[in-house]
């Protein structure tokens, strides 16, 4: 994009305003950001350790936005489940054998299923869990230990919990997604907000903010690719220690530029990228709490000391636009 308001200044003095705390903070229409523009390699990078930047101004305008007045399957903008394709049509989600398929991932060892009011499990009757609660404008996506009663019909999960996924409604090339929330700790918890292709390719994937529950004000913000020549996965991230992000809202978002991806905590650069090859498409948002990892380190598997429940508190998410006039 062409650079707008160039500047060369100290990291201390290159952020905006920051948005912390417990109060509730409403999202703009309009927004402005400083993102990175000096030159960087396929390898990802921290801002703060870098010293000196160039920084150039970025202008936004709003393109999605929920901020959770209501139920969050009650506005048409989300899904609670992974999306699929001709061959998985909506209804099979609802229930019946093999309907635990797209509401969980058995790869990376996860122990709890996505439900909704209407998924049935094994039957094909709704079982009316609904793990998403509205309170003065939060959400909270609520896990739960399966009740021994419905855990043959639920796949034997060990838990419960909820997901939610733009796939059907919003994707966008471009700009800047973000969440504000407050990041749920525990053993095997693992809270996310991230990005994916709306082809349903894999990847890329833009992992804005991810929680390693055994790990508390510990939070996650990748990159993944694929190298095309050898078919290789390949991922580019940091961690980032944020003390009270457990019982405080902060803001997490990334600016997805043509040229490179920046991460941000309260609307600050922390971190940014080149953008690899194949990031071509349109992305989806998804946010979810999962249950257990055996691939992700500083989750674990639930255990005897995982609590009974545990909510990820979400004030609002939103997505902009970069705005060329």
């Amino acid at each position: 994009m062409t650079p707008r308001a160039v500047i060369v200044i100290a990291w201390l003095a290159a952020t905006t305003p920051a948005l912390a705390g417990d109060e509730l903070a409403a999202a703009p229409a309009a927004l402005s950001l400083l993102a990175t523009t000096d030159p960087l390699d396929q390898s990802c990078r921290r801002i703060a350790a870098a010293g000196m930047r160039t920084f150039e101004t970025v202008p936004l305008y709003r393109t999605f936005h929920d901020d959770f007045d209501q139920h969050p399957l009650a506005s048409g903008r989300w899904v609670p489940h992974y999306a699929g394709g001709a061959s998985w049509p909506e209804a099979n989600y609802w229930g019946g054998a093999g309907s635990d398929f797209k509401r969980k991932d058995a790869w990376n060892g996860e122990q709890q299923i996505y439900v909704d009011p209407r998924y049935g499990g094994r039957s094909t009757t709704p079982l009316g869990l609904d793990p998403f609660k509205v309170r003065d404008g939060v959400l909270s996506i609520e896990a739960r230990r399966t009740p021994a009663a419905l855990k043959d019909v639920l796949f034997d999960n060990e838990f419960i919990s909820g997901i939610l996924t733009t796939q059907a409604s919003f994707s966008q090339k471009y700009g800047y997604f973000e969440i504000r929330a407050k990041i749920p700790v525990g053993t095997g918890v693992w809270p996310a907000f991230w990005m994916l292709a709306n082809d349903g390719g894999w990847p890329p994937e833009i992992d804005v903010m991810e929680g390693r529950g055994q790990r508390p004000g510990d939070l996650v913000m990748t990159t993944h690719w694929r190298i095309r020549q050898s078919g290789r996965v390949e991922s580019c991230g940091f961690d980032f220690v944020q003390p009270d992000a457990s019982t405080a809202f902060h803001d997490y978002g990334v600016l997805w530029e043509r040229d490179r991806i920046v991460y941000f905590i309260d609307r600050k650069p922390v971190s940014d990228i080149r953008t690899p090859i194949g990031f071509d498409d349109p992305m989806y948002m998804i946010v979810n709490l999962a249950m257990g990892a055996k691939n992700f380190q500083g989750v674990g598997f639930v255990d005897g000391e995982t609590p009974n429940t545990v909510a990820f508190e979400i004030d609002r998410i939103s997505a902009y636009q970069i705005d060329q006039r």
